[in-house]
């Protein structure tokens, strides 16, 4: 496995997290065709909402436990671990849950795309908690 510095660590996950947290939003504005002006403008409203809550409850919360710990690393460690590894097996099910969701007929599109919107734009919020602490002088000369 390949080797890298806790900063390139630190960068990876905010990179992966503001990654994923697009995505996310663009699969909810892609459902918007389907969707009433009514329901376009709930979405918006409602994940906005469920976004900033879940990224200043929670999903900040765990970036800077995520800093805190790569921070502890020794020289150089493997291009894996800017996650736990307990971490890999709670993405694989949120994925698949997703996936699922996504794909199943009786959860309308209505109900999901606010989801979507929320979770997206907590991890987006989030990622720039990573970004902070790179951008801050002189912060990895005392990790």
């Amino acid at each position: 496995m390949p080797k890298v510095n806790k900063q390139v660590l630190i960068l990876i996950s905010g990179i992966l997290w503001s990654g994923v947290g697009l995505f996310l939003i663009r699969l909810a504005f892609r459902w918007f065709a389907e969707l009433s002006i009514n329901e376009i403008i709930f979405s918006v409203l409602l994940g906005i909402i469920l976004g900033t809550t879940i990224a200043y409850f929670g999903f900040i919360g765990l970036a800077n436990k995520n800093i805190e710990r790569i921070k502890q690393y020794q020289n150089k460690v493997c291009l894996w671990a800017f996650q736990k590894w307990t971490t890999y097996l709670l993405i694989a099910f949120m994925m698949s849950l997703g996936i699922f969701m996504r794909n199943t007929s009786f959860i309308p599109k209505s109900l999901l795309s606010p989801m979507y919107i929320g979770i997206g734009s907590a991890l987006f919020i989030a990622s720039f908690s990573y970004y902070l602490f790179i951008f801050k002088k002189g912060s990895f000369e005392n990790t």
